[in-house]
């Protein structure tokens, strides 16, 4: 058994991945992947698992899945608009240094956001064979279609991510001195200088969950973003505003007047901001820092 817990800890933070490109929440992923430990545990002889990581991915997806199916039942109760639980500072799980570049890509803001329009089972098909390498045969146990049907979903999935996504993204150099111009913009008051930076079709998302207050609806135009912006920061303590890192590219911390933590996930494109995912709800930020000096 304690062999079995060793290398069943090799794979958390790939199965942690897994859960959590799913479903947008890492508390609700690490359920996940513990139910699979128990699972695993409770089997009569696990080492006739011929492949165990491939296993262990499966288990992970159809859990997922399931909570999936439950979460976004939830979600069309949400009060206001619903955005994925931000991943802040080194909350990112990875394996190792060598897999960030490519895990930070696949749960970036941008990335799960564009995922909300998928339905549970193109989601699943999607992340399981083109993000993690499941074969479509076994992707089709997890989602329960058949081994042509899991293709075409892959397939519908991957042109709606190829639309949403970023098609020119920032080196993550450039990512950093441009989310900290933005933020020089906001502190200062700036507005022409905000303006250079946001792209004409800028959104503005806003989730509070109800508890706390944030924009009342999704903002569209750089002229709209901006003026919401700066009201916002305006009002909060300079101190209190800093570049982080969010879902594995520089975004920004900021406290409010009111007292309760922001997280701004910021997304590229063109050298131009296209969205601002300003995360609110209490609910989403128990991990989180208090700001500071980075």
């Amino acid at each position: 058994m304690n062999e079995l817990a060793r290398v069943f800890e090799m794979e958390r933070a790939r199965l942690v991945r897994v859960a959590y490109a799913t479903l947008g929440s890492l508390a609700e992923a690490e359920d996940c992947v513990q139910e699979a430990w128990l699972r695993l545990r409770g089997l009569d002889d696990p080492g006739e698992i011929r492949d165990l990581q491939a296993w262990l991915v499966r288990t992970v997806g159809r859990l997922a899945l399931d909570a999936l199916g439950s979460a976004r039942a939830r979600r069309e109760r949400y009060v206001g608009t619903w955005l994925p639980e931000p991943l802040v500072g080194d909350a990112t799980p990875a394996a190792d240094p060598a897999d960030r570049v490519t895990m930070d890509e696949q749960v970036s803001m941008a990335m799960l956001v564009v995922m909300e329009s998928l339905s549970p089972a193109e989601r699943t098909a999607f992340l399981l064979h083109d993000v993690f390498g499941v074969p479509f045969e076994e992707v089709a146990e997890v989602v329960g279609r058949s081994t042509v049907a899991v293709r075409q979903l892959a397939s519908r999935a991957r042109r709606h991510v190829a639309e949403g996504r970023p098609r020119f993204p920032p080196t993550p150099d450039e990512q950093r001195a441009l989310v900290t111009a933005f933020l020089s913009a906001c502190k200062n008051g700036d507005l022409d200088g905000l303006m250079e930076l946001l792209a004409p079709e800028v959104v503005l998302r806003g989730d509070g969950g109800g508890k706390v207050g944030t924009v009342p609806r999704i903002m569209r135009g750089a002229d709209e973003v901006a003026a919401a912006l700066l009201a916002f920061s305006g009002a909060a303590p300079r101190a209190d505003l800093r570049v982080t890192t969010v879902n594995g590219a520089p975004g920004v911390l900021a406290r409010g007047v009111d007292g309760h933590l922001s997280v701004a996930a910021i997304t590229v494109d063109g050298g131009r901001i296209v969205a601002v995912d300003v995360i609110r709800n209490p609910d989403k930020l128990t991990t989180v820092q208090e700001p500071g000096t980075d």
